[in-house]
């Protein structure tokens, strides 16, 4: 009797999405030239799926011309990720493009909006959407503890490809970072199994974590401010705000400012935390709030405040600190 070549989970995913993966893999033989877009303000996940995607294409179809775009992070890049290409808006229109959108649910958060320029657009997330990006080849997964095992899934059933050591540590890297190390509640024996094939590269595991999780002084002075500016309210929700001010006087970017929002996740009498961070963008001023709890589901106040997200990790936003109350009402009242 024959065997299945991956696990079950994995085998799963493939059967489930057999049509969107024929069509995204169809389109990637067709097109000469392919784009891969993911989210702005990227994360572990964004970039290692980005990455990782980017690497598999390039290692097994060297004749084609492979590209990837978005906005930097300001420490991930480029000391664990490339930084992403410049690509001018006349390369865009001077050819005919293979657009794959990662780990992004809404057009708005798209890094770059000239994905709507490729001639076939397809999508691989974990995200709901407000209005679908792609309408053909969409691989979604509301389940999943990241976008890059949904990718590297993929990568892994395309027949007559390989998966190379690089690729597999992009992708790695991705899932370890969404998933929390393995601690979150989304990861799933499907995440585990995708995690044993990568692994199966030889790629130096320890090298992931070090570069992943290496702190600079400057990250320690912002713990530290983290530590003597925060609050907890009546329903057990903790959180700390840092201004802008904050951030020049600290020396950090305002998406560094999220950095130790996990540092309440093991406190008792904590049920979600929040870091609240300024934005003082002058086109579009707020002040950005990524939100974590232990167990509730909180992505439904995210979407109550401009964001959204996962159950137990989500984002959203404020316009003035004036809302703050509602939102820690609101986010309060899961507890009660």
């Amino acid at each position: 009797m024959a065997t299945s070549k991956f696990d079950p989970s994995m085998e799963a995913f493939e059967k489930r999405f057999h049509k969107a993966c024929s069509a995204l893999r169809s389109a990637i033989k067709r097109y000469d030239a392919i784009v891969v877009f993911r989210h702005q303000h990227p994360d572990f996940d964004a970039l290692g799926c980005q990455m990782g995607l980017v690497t598999f294409l390039k290692d097994n179809f060297p004749e084609k011309e492979i590209h990837f775009v978005g906005d930097h992070h300001p420490t991930f890049t480029p000391r664990i990720y490339p930084l992403p290409e410049e690509l001018p808006l006349s390369w865009f229109k001077e050819h005919k493009f293979l657009s794959i959108v990662l780990d992004v649910g809404d057009h708005e958060r798209i890094a770059d909006p000239r994905y709507k320029m490729g001639g076939y657009i397809a999508k691989i997330d974990h995200h709901p959407c407000k209005a679908e990006i792609a309408k053909t080849a969409t691989i979604v997964d509301l389940d999943a503890g990241s976008c890059a095992e949904l990718v590297a899934d993929f990568c892994f059933h395309f027949p007559g490809t390989k998966m190379s050591a690089e690729a597999a540590k992009y992708f790695y890297s991705g899932i370890v970072g969404d998933t929390g190390r393995f601690l979150f509640s989304s990861t799933s024996t499907h995440t585990f199994a995708v995690a044993e094939e990568l692994l199966k590269s030889k790629f130096d595991i320890s090298s992931i974590y070090q570069k992943m999780y290496e702190k600079s002084q400057t990250s320690l002075r912002s713990l530290a401010y983290a530590l003597s500016h925060y609050e907890i309210t009546p329903d057990g929700v903790a959180y700390y705000l840092i201004s802008d001010a904050a951030l020049k006087e600290l020396g950090i970017q305002n998406d560094q400012g999220k950095e130790h929002v996990n540092i309440f996740s093991n406190i008792e009498g904590i049920n979600a935390w929040c870091s609240i961070t300024e934005d003082a963008d002058p086109k579009d001023p707020c002040w950005r709030i990524s939100i974590r709890s232990k167990a509730v589901d909180i992505s439904g106040v995210a979407n109550q405040f401009g964001g959204g997200g996962h159950p137990q990790a989500s984002g959203a936003r404020i316009d003035t600190l004036d809302d703050l109350p509602r939102f820690l009402d609101v986010l309060g009242s899961l507890f009660r």
